[in-house]
């Protein structure tokens, strides 16, 4: 995924050694090393993985927006009530700090998900789908389980992810970062269900076959 970069990078420092992606090698460590080693900042909560078990394969959306993203509380709304009105089944992991005033003053109880291991979710089954910021570590992770993406990018290299997953490599589709509920509705519909998303799988399996 990263051949060109590396491939400029190498006339001024010869001595590059890629290690990615490191979700999988920490996996791979077991033992007690593996389970002292997170790339979460977050504890983790595993009751989300019954839930996903119940549902149908790659009927679901896996939206995060990862450690660090904020967003007011217009805007967590508008993602709420876009996911809702697609009639998809989703697992929304909210932080507790990603909104400004909290977020329970902004979602109801029933739309509130803790934090989880998004490479076990993603790999899961059921899941079609994934609604992220955009963040490398989660691109990686989308591509490594062959899950197309919908990106909404907030800072620093998350809109270069972002261009590269949905122009260039053609497994992600883009939301405007003047969020709407009908825009977000239409893209999980469009991967989901539409032409385009099989594009995108197709894409997105391709990578995966590489990395």
């Amino acid at each position: 995924m990263e051949s060109e970069a590396f491939g400029a990078l190498r006339g001024f420092f010869p001595r590059i050694y890629t290690l990615g992606a490191m979700g999988e090698l920490i996996d791979q460590i077991g033992g007690g090393l593996m389970a002292s080693t997170r790339l979460s900042i977050w504890r983790e909560d595993r009751s989300c993985m019954e839930w996903l078990d119940s549902q149908s394969e790659a009927s679901v959306i896996y939206v995060s927006f990862g450690s660090f993203t904020v967003l007011t509380a217009h805007q967590l709304v508008e993602f709420a009530w876009g996911l809702a009105g697609s009639d998809h089944p989703f697992l929304w992991i909210i932080r507790p700090d990603m909104v400004d005033g909290g977020v329970k003053t902004a979602l109801p109880e029933e739309f509130i998900t803790s934090w989880c291991h998004q490479g076990q979710v993603l790999a899961h089954r059921s899941v079609g789908g994934f609604l992220t910021h955009g963040g490398w570590n989660s691109m990686m992770e989308g591509v490594l389980s062959g899950v197309p993406l919908i990106c909404r990018p907030s800072f620093a290299d998350q809109y270069t992810n972002c261009r590269y997953a949905c122009v260039h490599w053609g497994f992600g589709l883009e939301v405007d970062q003047e969020v709407t509920r009908g825009q977000v509705r239409d893209r999980v519909r469009e991967l989901m269900e539409g032409e385009k998303g099989k594009e995108m799988r197709e894409s997105i399996k391709e990578m995966q076959s590489k990395s």
